[in-house]
């Protein structure tokens, strides 16, 4: 008999047929429909799907007293109870190294898009405008980019900006001896060094907000913050004021402290660029990470163990 999962976060139909040749799936994503879930059939779920940002709660794990493996399938875990679950003696894993390279592509496509001013270019464009009557962009090559978090991401980000001839240096929780880019300890002191920073920092409370206004005041009126980490990184209000008052040169922003629902406090900008949080989203970094779902979850009931663990 196959072990009972139940996903709750969006998964397309095609993903849910090929899971379901291993299990037998219970799906919902709405509040609504995730709680009648849990309370007709909590008993027999035996493993979960979900994301960081969908997370699962205290409660709703207790609402599962047979759980056995709980899945990301992406790498972020932030609002998942990791040390409820792991009191419970549940398994915990992710899908840590599936769209690295898709998020930093994506990084890329709006640090671009964003200090190369391609939107405004482009509807100056349509308008019949021609670039004698436009502000001349500027360039990348030489520029310092700055890194918050250089993880598995943010390693992706650094090897195209030396593609592009810039500088990198970082800040992390700690300095990676494997890493030959300057090392800064703290983000105040990288964004002063930085023209652009960019966040590939996990989400949760030990992130949150880090990026607020004196940290955009450091990075200047020549500056640029890209996002493709986790909306609570930057403090949205503080946002709003640097780009208002041209405190900064711009932003680029794959994530917002209000998502799904669009940010209104920075629809008003030009200088910045929004995109709905799909930086890690591609076919194959979709199909990537169903596919470290499966070997995670089919590691564990085969007794192998799974593949990438949520570290401890």
């Amino acid at each position: 008999m196959k072990p009972i999962l139940f996903i709750r976060t969006l998964v397309s139909e095609a993903h849910r047929a090929r899971i379901a040749e291993h299990f037998d799936v219970l799906y919902a994503t709405s509040a609504e429909d995730i709680a009648r879930t849990l309370a007709e059939s909590g008993p027999r779920i035996r493993a979960v799907l979900t994301t960081g940002l969908m997370g699962l709660t205290a409660a709703q794990i207790d609402a599962m007293p047979n759980l056995e493996v709980v899945c990301a399938l992406g790498v972020g875990y932030e609002n998942i109870d990791v040390a409820h679950a792991r009191q419970r003696g549940i398994v915990l894993a992710n899908g840590a190294g599936t769209n690295d390279a898709c998020v930093a592509d994506h990084a890329f496509a709006l640090l671009l898009a964003t200090v190369r001013k391609v939107l405004p270019l482009d509807r100056h464009t349509r308008e019949g405008g021609w670039r004698a009557t436009v502000d001349m962009p500027p360039g990348l090559t030489g520029k310092r980019l700055g890194i918050l978090g250089l993880g598995a991401i943010g390693r992706q980000i650094a090897r195209r900006a030396t593609a592009f001839d810039m500088e990198v240096g970082y800040h992390s929780r700690r300095a990676r001896d494997d890493a030959a880019y300057p090392y800064f300890s703290d983000i105040l002191s990288l964004a002063q060094w930085s023209d652009i920073l960019v966040l590939a920092a996990p989400g949760g409370p030990a992130t949150h907000h880090m990026v607020n206004a004196q940290v955009l005041d450091a990075l200047g009126p020549q500056g640029y913050v890209i996002n493709v980490a986790r909306g609570s990184v930057i403090d949205t209000e503080a946002l709003a004021s640097a780009l208002r008052e041209r405190r900064i040169a711009g932003a680029g922003l794959d994530v917002y402290e209000s998502e799904p629902d669009a940010p209104e406090t920075l629809l008003g900008f030009d200088t910045l660029v929004l995109t709905p949080h799909v930086g890690g989203w591609s076919p194959e970094a979709v199909n990537n990470s169903v596919q470290r779902f499966l070997d995670n979850t089919l590691g564990h009931f085969a007794g192998r163990g799974v593949v990438s663990a949520i570290p401890a």
